[in-house]
């Protein structure tokens, strides 16, 4: 049995994007950045002026997305995930990142004004925390400390150990 896919979750500037790349290369998974998939494939249904920002075609992305969740071993990178289908992903990992540090993150991203505020204000009230228990039953949905480069290399073995227990059990 193949691990089928893994989800990455979490406000930008948790550090989803240097998990995720990283634990596919230990894993000899296949990563995939939502966002870049969608700024590749132009998979948008319009633009947000009040966030400057483009609108995922979420439809257009699940289509594009299929065939590759359907051969297994993916790691998607995402901060949304209400529109993927459940029985894509065998986990789920929300990483959580402290305000100050994550205001800076996004800062030096360029993100400002209600942008950044609304960013911020998603990790404090854990919104993204509290969609992935709501499209994903509970015991696969797990929270992830991402403030120091020490947390990135406990979340890497941690998930690695996590990955090797569940072929364990379903081979």
């Amino acid at each position: 049995v193949v691990l089928y896919g893994l989800l990455s979750l979490g406000t930008p500037g948790v550090g989803k994007t240097t998990l995720g790349k990283e634990l596919a290369s230990r894993a000899g998974m296949t990563y995939i950045n939502v966002g870049d998939m969608a700024k590749e494939g132009e998979l948008y249904e319009g633009f947000d002026e009040e966030y400057d920002c483009p609108i995922l075609d979420e439809d257009r992305v699940v289509d594009e997305l299929e065939d590759k969740m359907s051969e297994g071993g993916v790691i998607v990178d995402y901060h949304g995930c209400d529109f993927f289908p459940e029985r894509w992903f065998h986990i789920v990992f929300v990483l959580r990142t402290e305000n100050s540090c994550l205001y800076d993150r996004l800062e030096s991203r360029g993100y400002k004004g209600k942008k950044l505020q609304d960013n911020i204000q998603c990790e404090i009230f854990q919104t993204l925390y509290e969609e992935a228990v709501l499209s994903y039953r509970e015991e696969i949905v797990h929270q992830l400390p991402s403030n120091t480069p020490e947390d990135l290399e406990r979340n890497l073995d941690q998930i690695m150990q996590w990955i090797e227990q569940w072929m364990k059990d379903n081979n």
